[in-house]
């Protein structure tokens, strides 16, 4: 049996890009290269944790957690921000409590002192 004649197809030629020029992952020849990925979004809610936590420090803690749990799931950009926004918060709500628990304490000995004066006295 005789094997009938395979037609001749040029062979193709590799392209290769020019010395010093860098080609970025088109086909080869291809008049549009693959484009860069864009960047992931910044989480707005971390932006929110990180304004509020100057202002309403729970909003800050809330919104920081809620950022957090976000873009673990969702892997947007952001991480530092609701971080920021959450150790801020969370300073800013013990620093509250501590000026309150001092403003206590002086009020009821101030108050305990009073008493004891006016009392002896009468």
């Amino acid at each position: 049996m005789s094997n009938p004649e395979q037609p001749a197809y040029p062979q193709q030629q590799p392209v290769h890009p020019q010395y010093g020029m860098q080609q970025y992952g088109g086909q080869p020849g291809s008049p549009y290269p693959y484009a860069y990925a864009p960047e992931p979004r910044t989480n707005v809610l971390a932006i929110v944790s990180l304004v509020s936590a100057f202002f309403v420090s729970i909003v800050a803690i809330i919104t920081g957690h809620i950022a957090l749990s976000q873009i673990k799931r969702t892997g947007e950009n952001g991480r530092g921000l609701a971080l920021a926004g959450l150790i801020i918060g969370y300073v800013s709500v013990a620093l509250g409590a501590a000026l309150i628990i001092v403003w206590l304490v002086l009020f009821l000995s101030i108050m305990g002192h009073s008493m004891s004066v006016s009392g002896t006295s009468a």
